[in-house]
């Protein structure tokens, strides 16, 4: 019975024989590593992932494809969990000693930003991550200062990961085609991040991309004096997007 893709879920099936051969080719799996895959949907890239993997886990969201999924694969070759990606816990997974765990999916465009910020908090037990998300979504995580599609989501997964947009997808390689293309983003946790809280690294950012028409020195007012951003080494007359990385975790060590 053919499955009809839900609004709801944002689900597109990725149904390109040569795109997911691509995607397989990036993400190099290898037998006894311990993947995940967020929403197999209709479990093209599982199958595939499966040729070389002895076993994986998916999380899905949608029972139809739950139930699915577990009358299509025993349970030594695939463990299927029900529920919502932005609430799992990753960490409950079973990863081989010495090991970690890789992340794979195409994500739902809908929730790709808050998906990401959720998985952030488990960097530190990831090897990489492979997604496929909306373009302009990929081309903001790798972008640099000074261009458009610099911001918050930017500077905060910048901070923790080392990202490359690896090729674009088009809509025609999936079933509904979403209305924009589609890209494959490398993400690979950072062994040695830039020291800072997450948290307030996170407060200033926020603050900082409240409003980025305005100079920073507006956006920031009442959290930093024009003094305190040039000893962060930042030009007070700049705008958010001109500000590095490295600037904003200054800011954020003197809070």
């Amino acid at each position: 019975m053919k499955h009809v893709a839900r609004k709801r879920f944002g689900q597109n099936f990725l149904t390109d024989d040569h795109v997911l051969n691509n995607i397989i080719d990036a993400i190099a799996p290898r037998r006894g590593q311990a993947m995940v895959e967020i929403g197999p949907g209709l479990a093209a890239m599982t199958a595939l992932l499966l040729k070389e993997l002895d076993h994986m886990h998916v999380v899905e969201l949608d029972r139809d494809l739950v139930a699915r999924l577990e009358k299509a694969y025993p349970r030594e070759r695939l463990s299927v969990h029900s529920g919502d990606a932005l609430k799992f816990d990753f960490s409950s997974l079973p990863v081989p000693e010495g090991q970690k765990l890789r992340v794979v999916g195409n994500l739902p465009y809908n929730i790709s930003s808050p998906l990401l910020f959720h998985l952030a908090e488990f960097a530190h037990l990831v090897e990489d991550q492979h997604f496929m998300l909306q373009k302009e979504v990929v081309e903001r995580m790798v972008a640099e200062p000074g261009t458009k599609a610099y911001s918050r989501l930017t500077v905060m997964l910048q901070w923790r990961y080392d990202m490359e947009l690896l090729f674009v997808v088009p809509p025609t390689a999936f079933d509904p085609p979403p209305q924009v293309d589609s890209a494959i983003v490398r993400m690979i946790p950072k062994r040695e991040r830039l020291a800072c809280d997450p948290v307030k690294l996170e407060r200033v950012v926020a603050k900082a991309f409240s409003q980025r028409r305005k100079v920073i020195r507006n956006c920031v007012a009442g959290m930093f004096t024009e003094a305190q951003l040039v000893e962060a080494g930042i030009d007070p007359g700049a705008r958010p997007e001109a500000v590095g990385l490295e600037q904003y975790v200054a800011l954020a060590n003197l809070l």
